[in-house]
């Protein structure tokens, strides 16, 4: 009786993949950290909106991505990769505030060096035009003369201007208009009523520009104010209103928005 010979059983598993070993872990893990660290310092950059001098824009409890290198100096070896670009009008932009040290500001920028600048019942002319700002809000629609007619109009002893702007802004104004020097730029804010901006504090140094924001990748319903907050306290109980509210005080509709 011919024998029946099984052919040889395949094999069922495959090969395994070799185990990581506790150094490889931590060695992929550093080079995770690393590089987030790098995009973070040098690439992109997260701010939270503090205060609503820029909205409808951007509101309080937004939180964007800014782009760091779109203003720096082009470098040699990747300058032919990157966007890099100046800051134009229009464009809006974080910056280290002129008025006070270590304070990040976010504004939009009315005038590039060169350009001449006013305000007449609050309509903003640059170089004799009328501007179409459709971005722009009154909040309180009320009639402020230094703020609405700057700068012909000069502030009196309740306007909060800083000491160093109230020396330096006669010598800038020609006929009426305020005319921005070489690498400094003026800028307001789209609530234009509340916003504490150039009209306050003069002229934005171009080094003191940090990068563009991007977009928006959290908002979160955020009382006025809520940055001022800062004992352990305050932070642990906004913290604690975050995780209960998380979805249903998560403005949705705003995440992964262009700002712009």
């Amino acid at each position: 009786m011919p024998k029946i010979v099984a052919e040889p059983e395949k094999a069922k598993s495959k090969k395994k993949k070799p185990e990581e070993t506790p150094a490889e872990f931590i060695q992929s893990l550093a080079g995770v950290l690393v590089t987030g660290l790098f995009i973070i310092t040098f690439i992109l950059q997260a701010f939270e909106i503090p205060s609503s001098s820029m909205e409808n824009t951007l509101l309080i409890g937004d939180h964007v991505f800014v782009d760091r290198v779109v203003y720096a100096p082009p470098t040699r070896w990747v300058g032919p990769l990157l966007p890099y670009r100046g800051v134009k009008r229009n464009d809006i932009v974080v910056f280290l505030s002129p008025a006070e040290a270590g304070l990040f500001v976010v504004k939009r920028i009315i005038g590039v060096p060169g350009d001449r600048i006013h305000l007449q019942d609050g309509k903003l002319y640059v170089n004799g035009q009328p501007q179409n700002e459709p971005y722009v809000i009154r909040s309180r629609g009320d009639y402020n003369p230094y703020r609405d007619n700057f700068p012909s109009v000069p502030p009196n002893m309740a306007t909060s201007i800083t000491p160093g702007w109230h020396l330096l802004m006669r010598s800038q104004v020609q006929g009426g208009d305020l005319v921005v020097p070489p690498d400094s730029y003026f800028a307001m804010g789209d609530n234009r009523d509340i916003s504490y901006d150039s009209r306050y504090w003069g002229f934005i140094p171009r080094e003191n520009i940090i990068g563009r924001p991007m977009f928006i990748y959290w908002s979160f319903q955020t009382p006025p104010g809520q940055y001022q907050k800062t004992s352990m306290g305050e932070r642990l109980a906004f913290i604690g209103k975050v995780v209960i509210h998380f979805f249903d005080q998560t403005r949705w509709r705003r995440m992964l928005k262009l700002v712009r």
